[in-house]
C-alpha cells in the first residue's frame, strides 16, 4: 500500500505540473522588441494592433502600392516577427501587401498567449488589414497559426486560406511528444484545425513537408481531405527547413492562392 501510494503521488504529481505548465510547453515567444519594420524591409510600418480585451500588440505591416492581394500571416509558437521577414520579402517581392501579426506574449508584447487570447489578437489584425489593404485577403497560417487563421476564416471567410503544416488538433501532436500522458484530458487548449477546416467556405491550400517530425505529413494531408483542399507537398523538408520561410514552393502558394 505504501508503495502503491508513492506511485499514485508521483503520478499525480507529473500530471499536476503538466496541466499547470503545459502552456510553458506550447508556446515559445522570443522576446524583444525586434528592430523597427522599415530596417527589415524599405516601407515597412511598425503598427499597433488593439485587441477587444483592452491589449496594444506592436506587429509589422508591408504595404505595397497597388497590390491586388494583402496577406495576413499568423506565425507558429515560436520566436518572433523577426523569423517571418523573408517571407515577407518574398511576398512583397511578388507585388502583396503583408500584416505579420505579433501575438500577445511575443516580441515584447504583453499578455499572456493562450487559445482564447489568440482568436483576439488575429481578430484584431483581421481589422487593421481590412481597413488598410484596400484588397482581398489571403489568411496565411504556420503551424499552430494554420488552427488560428483556420478558426477565423469560419466567421470571417477570406478570399483564400492557405495552411502550412497544419496538425489535426493539438491533442493530436502532444501525444506524439508526451505519449505517456493523457494529453488530450489535459490540455486547456484544443485548436481543432481539421474540424474548423471542414466548415470554411474559400479555397484552401495545405502546405507540409515530406519529412515533418513535428507535425507529421499525415496530419496535413488529414486537413487537407477535410477541406477539400489543394495540397503542396516538399520533399524532404522538415518543420523549420528554410523552404518554409521563403522557398518558392511556399511563396508560390500564397501568390497563387486566389488564382
Amino acid at each position: 500500500m505504501i508503495a502503491l501510494g508513492v506511485v499514485v503521488t508521483l503520478v499525480g504529481a507529473v500530471f499536476g505540473a503538466a496541466f499547470a505548465f503545459q502552456r510553458k510547453l506550447i508556446y515559445l515567444p522570443e522576446g524583444g522588441p525586434p528592430p523597427g519594420a522599415a530596417v527589415v524591409l524599405p516601407g515597412g510600418r511598425d503598427v499597433t494592433l488593439t485587441t477587444s480585451d483592452g491589449l496594444s500588440l506592436a506587429s509589422w505591416y508591408f504595404p505595397v502600392a497597388g497590390a491586388k492581394v494583402a496577406v495576413l500571416v499568423a506565425p507558429g509558437n515560436a520566436g518572433n516577427r523577426v523569423y517571418r521577414a523573408p517571407m515577407a520579402r518574398a511576398l512583397t517581392a511578388r507585388g502583396l501587401s503583408v500584416l505579420l501579426l505579433e501575438y500577445r506574449g511575443y516580441g515584447g508584447n504583453p499578455g499572456e498567449p493562450s487559445e482564447d487570447g489568440l482568436k483576439l489578437d488575429i481578430r484584431a489584425a483581421h481589422d487593421f488589414l481590412a481597413r488598410e489593404a484596400g484588397a482581398p485577403l489571403v489568411y496565411f497560417g504556420e503551424s499552430l497559426g494554420s488552427a488560428v487563421v483556420t478558426e477565423l476564416a469560419v466567421e470571417r471567410p477570406p478570399s483564400a486560406l492557405v495552411l502550412r503544416s497544419p496538425f489535426v488538433d493539438l491533442a493530436s501532436v502532444g501525444r506524439l511528444r508526451y505519449p505517456f500522458l493523457p494529453v488530450r484530458w489535459l490540455l486547456r487548449d484544443e485548436f481543432p484545425t481539421r474540424d474548423d477546416v471542414a466548415r470554411v467556405q474559400a479555397p484552401v491550400t495545405v502546405v507540409y513537408g515530406a519529412a515533418d517530425s513535428i507535425v507529421p505529413a499525415q496530419q496535413s494531408r488529414e486537413v487537407a481531405r477535410a477541406a477539400g483542399a489543394r495540397t503542396v507537398e516538399v520533399p524532404g523538408a522538415e518543420h523549420n527547413d528554410p523552404a518554409f520561410s521563403d522557398g518558392p514552393e511556399l511563396i508560390d502558394a500564397i501568390a497563387d492562392a486566389i488564382r
